[in-house]
């Protein structure tokens, strides 16, 4: 089964930037969006042969998450226990017979780490939710986890330390999460391998690969006997991130 997931930046946006045609081309069962900024009704989005399921912010062009599948579902949840998030929709679980799918865009800390508590609250919540998933089936996790963990995957991090998506405290946090049952399966399979998937739009960062690595798909550790590859599609273009991509034999 292929996966893909993406932070496209605002969908309308990358709409007009060739989506479309990627998302034709790849033709994933599953396709996983961050960042739609955009609510139900402002844009058509069926497409074809998937089903969408769609959580947006209450805020007007801002965060959002979107899920296509090819894969009715046996059940759709929103946030975290239907409740927390959704103000932001940050987060969708599709549950299936023997995985569930969570597509997250994580809370960035912003300048000055003005919402890094916040930051540290989602964690929290969120490493509970996925541990509670992770105990009645196996767990596909994707999205923009506004992070990079380690320092392979950021091009400057001596500059870096004390700026959001790179902090000791956010680092901390993912590598809390991995220590209680789940894999990083990027660096699992390519532990010296670097590649970033978001890059500025200031002072030329992808021309120039300045990049970070933040877009993930993390399995819970039962899946890793599974025959699985990660990909970085750093040559896709439409955003200021580029695609990442889980093929796994289910």
């Amino acid at each position: 089964m292929k996966f893909i997931s993406w932070n496209v930046n605002g969908l309308r946006a990358c709409m007009n930037k060739g989506f479309l045609d990627f998302f034709k081309e790849t033709d994933a069962d599953f396709f996983s969006i961050q960042e739609t900024k955009m609510q139900e009704g402002q844009a058509d989005l069926k497409i074809d042969g998937y089903d969408y399921y769609m959580n947006s912010a209450i805020k007007k062009g801002y965060s959002g998450t979107l899920i296509y599948t090819k894969h009715k579902p046996i059940n759709v949840f929103y946030g975290i226990d239907g409740k927390l998030y959704n103000d932001e929709g940050r987060i969708i679980t599709l549950e299936y017979d023997n995985f569930y799918l969570v597509n997250v865009y994580v809370p960035n800390s912003q300048e000055e780490l003005k919402r890094l508590d916040y930051r540290m609250e989602f964690e929290d919540n969120f490493r509970k939710y996925l541990n509670d998933l992770k105990n009645k089936k196996s767990v596909i996790l994707c999205g923009d986890l506004n992070v990079a963990h380690e320092r392979i995957d950021i091009k400057n991090p001596d500059s870096n330390v004390r700026n959001s998506g790179f902090t000791i405290e956010e680092r901390n946090k993912f590598s809390e999460l991995l220590s209680t049952g789940f894999i990083d399966s990027f660096r699992f399979l390519y532990p010296n391998e670097i590649k970033y998937s978001w890059w500025s739009y200031r002072f030329n960062a992808r021309a120039n690969n300045a990049g970070w690595r933040i877009d993930y798909f993390v399995l819970s550790e039962d899946l890793k006997i599974k025959e699985f590859d990660s990909k970085i599609l750093n040559n896709i273009y439409g955003s200021d991130h580029c695609p990442v991509e889980l093929d796994i034999n289910l």
